[in-house]
Formats: structure tokens, C-alpha cells, sequence
């Protein structure tokens, strides 16, 4: 696919790009192991859901601060801050982005299935990326991994496809918050665990992004998105921190690839 020839002019020393379902192609290093950063929450949200499935826990019994469930955990709407610490609000009142909160929800599942839930994520992405560090940013893997983690997002195979319809609506809908590094967002759109697109502006997928797109860009200049509508997930690693210039190119890529896959 031409489109992800983009990536050769990007201000970074590597990358890999690649695209799965109705079409799929790879461009780059494809087998070098890159830092996730936040993509890391698409992997940790289906392992969680599979614990669902296996009723490890419940989506709505009570984890995290007062008043929250393990719903609350996935969608970001706990109340807790970003990093470990005291609710900055109530939950259910606002979108409030938490890596802790998957911290939260990654320890009950870890005390449930009576293994840390490193070893919970491997035995959920057998031979795929490995966690290393916190459920919400700690993993890493190869362009290959990033491409199962779409697949996963579009035609599921660890996860029932009724698990994912609900993870992929929108939960506690019409609340407010900030999309780091895109700022407010009002609504600010999230299922269990994903990114939901819907009419964001700005945003990090493309112009010609469905509304029902999912997925999930991370802090170490990565993303997974999954667009059912098209058939297509793209994948992108790089080695550079995000900032402006994957603001101005990553929108740029996923309208190339979604205008070439027709």
C-alpha cells in the first residue's frame, strides 16, 4: 500500500506502519520491538474483558473510589486521577483519562485469578506483546503484535463479538473531559477500555475516519485504530515522543490509507 510510504518523510529514526483486514500491508521495520506507551490500554481492555467473559469480575460491581465500578475503570470515568492518588471528582461525572485506574482494575484481576496480571495479559496475548510494566502504558511489541490488537478490534477471536459491540458503544455518554494532547472534548467519547471517535475535533485519527472508529495513540509516538465501517485497522510505531509533528501527520496517513483502500 503506497499510503504508508508516508512514514519515510516523518521526523523519526524508525518506524513500521501496517494495515489489517480487508486490506493488509507492512511498511518498515516490522520486527523491531517498540514501546506502546497508552496503546497498551487496548491490549490490557480486552484482557480485562476476557476476564469478564470469564467472570473474574463483573462490570458492574463495585472497584476503585466510592461509588465506582469496574465499568467506571474502563471508560475513564472513576473519578481518579491520572497518576496513583486521591478522586479528583465523583464517578460517572466526568471523563477523567487515568492510568491508575487501569492500575486499579489490573490488581483486582490479578487478586481474582491468583496471578499478576503480567502473566494474566500473556496467557490472553499468547506469543504477542508483553507487559513490562503498568496495565495502562507498560507493554511493548512488534508491528505484528500492534496488527492482532486491530484484528482483535474488528473481528475478534479472545472475545465474544457481543463483548465487543458493548465495548466499542459509548459508555456513560454525554460527559465531558480532556483527550490529552487534543484538549477538551465535549462529549469526550470512550467505550470500555477504547477510544471511540465519534465527532471529535480536533483528533488523531483522519478526516475520513468513521464515527464509530476505536482505538488508542500513546505517548511514545503509537497507534491502533480499528474502523468497522471500513474493514480496516492501521497500526503505527515509531522510536519518537508525540508532539505537533504526529498531530499534523497522523491524521495525514489514516486519510491516505483510507482513500487508497477505497
Amino acid at each position: 500500500m503506497d499510503a504508508l510510504r508516508q512514514v519515510d518523510d516523518w521526523p523519526v529514526e524508525h518506524a513500521a506502519v501496517g494495515v489489517a483486514g480487508a486490506r493488509e500491508a507492512v511498511h518498515g521495520e516490522a520486527d523491531r520491538v517498540f514501546p506502546w506507551a497508552s496503546v497498551t490500554k487496548l491490549a490490557s481492555a480486552v484482557a480485562f474483558l476476557v476476564a469478564v467473559e470469564e467472570e473474574i469480575v463483573d462490570l458492574d460491581e463495585p472497584a476503585g473510589p466510592p461509588g465506582s465500578t469496574v465499568r467506571h475503570l474502563l471508560a475513564h470515568t472513576s473519578g481518579l486521577p491520572f497518576e496513583r492518588g486521591a478522586p479528583i471528582g465523583r464517578p460517572g461525572e466526568r471523563r477523567i483519562y487515568s492510568n491508575h485506574g487501569f492500575d486499579v482494575l489490573a490488581g483486582l484481576v490479578a487478586e481474582r485469578a491468583g496471578m499478576p496480571f503480567p502473566e494474566y495479559f500473556a496467557a490472553v496475548w499468547r506469543n504477542g506483546a508483553v507487559l513490562k510494566g503498568q496495565a495502562g502504558s507498560g507493554a511493548e511489541g512488534t508491528l505484528a503484535d500492534a496488527l492482532d490488537v486491530g484484528r482483535e478490534l474488528l473481528e475478534p477471536t479472545r472475545i465474544a463479538p457481543e463483548t465487543l459491540a458493548e465495548a466499542r458503544t459509548v459508555q456513560f455518554p454525554g460527559l465531558l473531559g480532556v483527550l490529552p494532547g487534543f484538549g477538551r472534548q465535549d462529549p469526550n467519547d470512550w467505550g470500555l477500555g477504547l477510544e471511540i471517535r465519534d465527532a471529535k475535533s480536533p483528533h488523531w485519527t483522519g478526516s475520513r475516519n468513521s464515527p464509530r472508529t476505536v482505538g488508542h495513540f500513546g505517548r511514545s509516538g503509537t497507534f491502533v485504530w480499528a474502523d468497522p465501517d471500513a474493514g480496516l485497522a492501521l497500526a503505527c510505531l515509531t522510536d519518537r515522543d508525540f508532539g505537533d509533528w504526529a498531530r499534523e501527520q497522523w491524521p495525514r496517513l489514516s486519510d491516505a490509507v483510507l482513500d487508497e483502500a477505497g
